[in-house]
Formats: structure tokens, C-alpha cells, sequence
């Protein structure tokens, strides 16, 4: 069998794969259908310091090569995350990648401190992406200056080790990348959703309550593809990728473009064993053609 492991910007993963933050909850449901310590890591959903209602019904639209999403970062509030949910994921021996967000670059800091020392977190993910709440999120994550303060207020809040979550509605994300590193990243993430809008004919109105939400799915792929390859050009530090994860070969194209691990969303609404799936199906690939290290395959693309 292949070796796995892999290190993700200080965090120790049995292997690459973890989950999309959003798509997984807190891991407990999944953990009914299979061991969620037979992952590399578990990336829960965005968490702020206090709780958050979310967006309006509806949230959730299907269209042509993936899924609309308004959820608005629905969650519980950084105290009770730490006291409801956290243990879980102590308990499987688990790393925890916390997602964190808020609507101003000291409440990034306020939540980075809380979570800063507590028994399975691993890492934070800092969300500057998504691109359905109406404040926090994307405003953060467009503009390198904006950008680069909330990660080095994070920074200064925390010794865990910090990832920033990468928007894909840029010009080039090289800069993002560049600038994560310089104020002190110690991994970059990549892609978050991006935006969208489905309409119904019928009623002549947005399907979604948030009138747009944030499209993934197997549709965004490629260009998810292309922004992970554009990042491994300047990255000094790992690269965890996401975007249209559906099947092994599709995490296996963002290792061999230089991605260190990998994140399966969307599709574990299709099929809950989805992340187990993509894994097995990794270790199988690398066994049939002969490598003995995932970290030996990765960023070996040929140009």
C-alpha cells in the first residue's frame, strides 16, 4: 500500500482527504454511516463568535453541474461549538479544521483566540470567501489589503496553525497566496463557491431567498483546477484543495498540480460515503501505477 500521510501546514494527516467546511456539519451525522477517524481531517462548518441564524428558506437550488447554496453560514456560536461539538471530534482523535469567519477583522481575532489551545483544533481555516452573507465573508477576501489584515489579526491571536480560504471571483490569486504567506499563513485553501443565481420561469423570481447563493459541484472543477495550479506557482507553503471533488481522479488532479490534501464537498449530498470513496479510490490509483508516497506524486505535472 501506498504511504498517505501528509503534512498540512503543521497538521499531521493519516491521509490527504478531509472534508468541505459546510458540507460535513460537525461530523456526529457522518459518523453513523462510517469511522470519520478513518480521515485525514475534518473541516467543520464556519463558526463566529456568536450564533448566527443563516440565511432565509430557500437555500439550496439544483442546477446544471452542481448546487446553489444561500446557507449564509448558519452555526452556533464559537462558546457552544467549543462546548457541544468540539468533544466529538476530541473523542475520534480527529484533527479538527475549524472554519472561522466574522463581520469585522477583530472578530476573526475574537473567535482564532477562543478556539487558540484547545484539545482538537488543529488548524484554522479562515473564511475572507464566501460569498453569501451580506457582510464579512467575500468583502474581506477580494481586496489583498482587507485580505491581509484579518490574516494577520488571526495571526496575532493564535499559535494554531492558520489557513486562509482563498475567493475565486479574483483576477489572480497569486497575490492572495503571496500575501497570506507574508502575513504569516501557514497553508493556503482554494476554492470557495462561486457566485450564482437560478431563476423559475414560472413565478418570475429567484429560486433562492438570498436571490444568489454559491455554486460548487463537479462544474466548477476545472476552473477550480486552474486556480490551484496558478497558486502551487508561488506557494512556499501546502495547498489544500477544493472544488468538484466528486470522484479520486478529481483529487488526484489537484495533487498532481501541487496540492497537498484535498476536500470533499458537494458531493457527500449525493453519496454520504463520498469522502471514504475518493480515499480508497487514491490509495487504489497510486498502487496500480507503482507509487509508493503520495508525496512523491504530487506536483509532478508534465508541461
Amino acid at each position: 500500500m501506498a504511504k498517505l500521510a501528509v503534512n498540512l501546514g503543521g497538521v499531521a494527516m493519516k491521509n490527504p482527504v478531509t472534508t468541505a467546511s459546510g458540507t460535513f456539519g460537525y461530523g456526529q451525522e457522518y459518523d453513523q454511516l462510517f469511522d470519520v477517524s478513518r480521515l485525514g481531517a475534518v473541516t467543520v462548518k464556519g463558526i463566529r463568535a456568536c450564533p448566527w441564524p443563516g440565511n432565509p428558506l430557500p437555500r439550496h437550488a439544483e442546477v446544471p453541474g452542481g448546487l446553489l447554496n444561500a446557507i449564509g453560514l448558519q452555526g452556533p456560536g464559537v462558546e457552544a461549538f467549543i462546548r457541544d461539538d468540539l468533544p466529538f471530534l476530541v473523542e475520534r482523535n480527529v484533527p479538527a479544521i475549524v472554519n472561522i469567519w466574522g463581520t469585522s477583522a477583530e472578530e476573526y481575532a475574537e473567535v482564532a483566540a477562543a478556539l487558540d489551545g484547545r484539545p482538537g483544533v488543529s488548524m484554522l481555516e479562515i473564511n475572507v470567501s464566501c460569498p453569501n452573507v451580506k457582510e464579512g465573508g467575500a468583502s474581506f477576501g477580494t481586496r489583498v489589503e482587507t485580505f491581509t489584515e484579518v490574516v494577520r489579526r488571526v495571526r496575532a491571536a493564535t499559535s494554531l496553525p492558520i489557513m486562509p480560504k482563498l475567493a475565486p471571483n479574483v483576477p489572480d490569486v497569486r497575490p492572495f497566496v503571496r500575501a497570506a504567506q507574508e502575513a504569516g499563513a501557514n497553508a493556503v485553501s482554494l476554492i470557495n463557491t462561486l457566485p450564482g443565481m437560478a431563476v423559475d420561469l414560472e413565478t418570475r423570481r429567484p429560486i433562492l431567498a438570498n436571490r444568489t447563493g454559491g455554486l460548487s459541484g463537479p462544474g466548477i472543477h476545472p476552473i477550480a483546477l486552474k486556480h490551484v495550479w496558478e497558486a502551487a506557482q508561488v506557494a512556499e507553503v501546502p495547498i489544500l484543495a477544493m472544488g468538484g471533488v466528486m470522484t479520486a481522479k478529481d483529487a488526484l488532479d489537484f495533487i498532481l498540480v501541487g496540492a497537498t490534501a484535498v476536500a470533499v464537498g458537494t458531493a457527500t449530498f449525493l453519496d454520504p460515503m463520498a469522502p471514504i470513496r475518493v480515499l480508497e479510490g487514491i490509495d487504489r490509483w497510486l498502487d496500480d501505477h507503482g507509487i509508493a508516497d503520495i508525496n512523491d506524486f504530487r506536483g509532478t505535472l508534465q508541461l
